[in-house]
């Protein structure tokens, strides 16, 4: 009759052959969890902007989902239009010039998520009919400067009165880029260019396209800075 052996480890060793247990997960934050309220809050409207919910055409092709309703937002810089999804109510009240956003419900994530994003564009846009948005680049390094065109050789206008952006950015020839319908870019120095324009993201896109030509670089401190973007500097690499 074989013997059983009793076998012995070290110490160290105990933890590898022992199930861990299960530890409890702790948050970054001890405070409990509220849900955002941007979508909730009131849309100012001022006296100039004027506002129409208009319904979807009759004669879009059928589908299994509800088309979307548009909102009309004019004003004194222009006209711009939001989607609003077919599960989202929108109110507007002209004596008080506030307007809200609602949803059907509110456990539903993805009602959730939209709520706070159209909420964010339907008051972009009444301040951009409005007010207007701007956009200040900032051209640093040696040689660099800007101008307004009127026409161009590489591009063909796409809309009557187009112009056109003239960058010299230390390449061997120079760069330009069509300005698109709705932006007005002027240049009050040869370092600055000036974007203003109703619409918000056509005017960020376009910011950030001419910033791709020369994004700031953390060496010498050179290039395209948009408004009060700044960038840190590191030190030289010394052989």
């Amino acid at each position: 009759m074989a013997l059983s052996k009793t076998v012995t480890i070290p110490e160290f060793l105990v933890p590898a052959f022992t199930k861990p247990a299960l530890k409890q997960s702790r948050f970054f934050s001890q405070t409990s969890s509220r849900r955002s309220r941007v979508g909730a809050a009131p849309i100012i409207i001022p006296q100039d902007v004027h506002l129409t919910l208009l319904d979807p055409p009759k004669d879009a092709l059928p589908t299994r989902f509800t088309p979307p309703k548009t909102l009309e937002i004019k004003g004194p810089l222009g006209t711009l239009n939001v989607k609003i999804p077919p599960y989202m109510q929108f109110k507007h009240s002209a004596s008080p010039g506030k307007a809200s956003l609602s949803i059907e419900d509110r456990d539903n994530r993805k009602h959730r998520e939209m709520w706070g994003t159209t909420r964010a564009y339907v008051n972009n846009h009444v301040l951009g009919v409005s007010e207007g948005h701007v956009a200040v680049l900032r051209l640093v390094g040696v040689g660099y400067r800007a101008s307004v065109e009127q026409t161009s050789k590489h591009f063909t206008p796409a809309y009557l009165g187009q112009q056109y952006l003239n960058l010299r950015l230390g390449y061997a020839h120079p760069i330009d880029m069509a300005i698109p319908e709705g932006v007005k870019a002027s240049t009050p120095q040869p370092t600055r260019i000036l974007l203003e324009g109703p619409d918000k993201e056509v005017l960020k896109q376009f910011a950030a396209e001419i910033r791709a030509w020369r994004k700031p670089e953390p060496y010498k401190g050179k290039g395209i800075f948009v408004n009060d973007e700044t960038i840190k500097l590191k030190a030289k690499k010394i052989k």
